[in-house]
């Protein structure tokens, strides 16, 4: 196992930058996730670090060693694709040998490495049969056994569940963190899915356009978001955003909506009287209440059983709620819904960034 150290990396697609300078410390047997929306450059950061993209500059160290000109094969690394990558003439068992073969290791050496994997993976079963013959999570069992054999420093995943059914992918999801736990081998994921982020990273790293937005555990994010943009990535459903302006008085502050519902901050923030802001809140933070807080008009109803999902307008604002309770509302009626302040956010509107206490 290794620590990967990322130093002012940058690369450019021709004149085209791509990613800006990032620098991200993965640290010995973590589980460290990349995640941001399709373009942001993490799934081109993690073909650099496997040696697959060359860099423009800056630095990649895997445990002492830097790799900046190393070829794939000499950085003990593991890479699992999004598409599985497996030969179709070729049986599990075979599959998941391959790299060792190619390395001309001893037969038994082979047949041990393979077996270790295959009870990790629960693939003992279907060593003789060949991909066709397999379902999607599988495959993909068998593209993490053909990583597990080459016992590498780093394992890196590149949305290795995208391709799978909803169900399936909360199951390898599971899988994928048992088996780090198991192995605690250094691990670097790339998704666009904030949900597979938050359940299976020890550090969250959000990229967009490039860059870093911001990085830590994942209830960091959740609970102290840099700015608008994780605020709004981190968290399902979605963090609410309403416009307003910050009050300032005394050493107290509120936040005015645009209906002039005047919200007291349980503690001042470090910001301008009339300066305009978005106050931040989750729908899970929300109460229902007779009177009061902030009006919403129901427009879509959606009940799951173990929640109440509703989307509301708030000032011509899209805005959701959900509660633990089952609720009837009549579409197009009013509701009084009260936020809960200390979990709530104000972020400067010019630059998204959250407004410190």
């Amino acid at each position: 196992m290794a620590s990967v150290s990322i130093r002012s990396v940058k690369k450019n697609f021709g004149d085209v930058p791509i990613l800006h300078g990032v620098d991200i410390e993965i640290e010995d047997g973590s589980f460290t996730v990349l995640v941001g929306p399709s373009g942001c450059g993490k799934s081109t950061l993690l073909r650099m670090i496997a040696g697959l993209e060359e860099i423009n500059s800056g630095q990649i160290n895997i445990g002492s060693r830097e790799v900046n000109n190393l070829p794939p094969k000499e950085r003990d690394i593991a890479m699992v694709f999004q598409n599985y990558a497996l030969y179709p003439h070729m049986t599990v068992g075979e599959n998941m040998a391959f790299s060792l073969t190619l390395a001309k290791k001893p037969q038994a050496e082979i047949d041990t490495k393979v077996a270790r994997a295959a009870d990790i993976l629960a693939l003992g079963s279907l060593l003789d049969r060949y991909p066709r013959q397999l379902s999607g999570g599988q495959r993909q069992r068998v593209a993490m056994g053909r990583a597990i054999v080459r016992d590498p420093q780093v394992f890196l995943f590149d949305e290795p569940l995208s391709n799978l059914d909803a169900k399936l992918r909360v199951a390898m999801r599971s899988e994928i963190k048992e088996l780090h736990q198991r192995l605690k081998t250094t691990s670097i994921y790339v998704t666009h899915d904030q949900i597979e982020a938050m359940t299976m990273g020890d550090q969250i790293v959000v990229m967009r356009d490039g860059r870093i937005e911001q990085k830590g555990s994942p209830l960091d994010l959740y609970d102290m978001p840099a700015n608008q943009f994780v605020a709004g990535f981190i968290g399902s459903p979605a963090m609410n955003f309403l416009p307003g302006k910050l009050l300032v008085s005394g050493g107290q502050c509120q936040v005015e909506l645009n209906d002039g519902l005047k919200l007291d901050l349980l503690s001042p923030v470090q910001g301008q009287n009339g300066q305009p802001v978005i106050f931040g809140t989750r729908p899970e933070h929300l109460t229902l209440v007779s009177s009061g807080g902030i009006s919403a008009h129901v427009s879509v109803l959606e009940p799951t059983g173990m929640d109440t999902f509703v989307a509301c307008k708030h000032e011509g604002v899209e805005f959701s709620a959900v509660f633990r309770e089952r609720h009837e509302f009549q579409l197009g009626s009013t509701i009084n819904l009260q936020p809960d302040m200390s979990r709530s956010h104000v972020f400067d509107a010019a630059s998204g960034n959250r407004l410190a206490a």
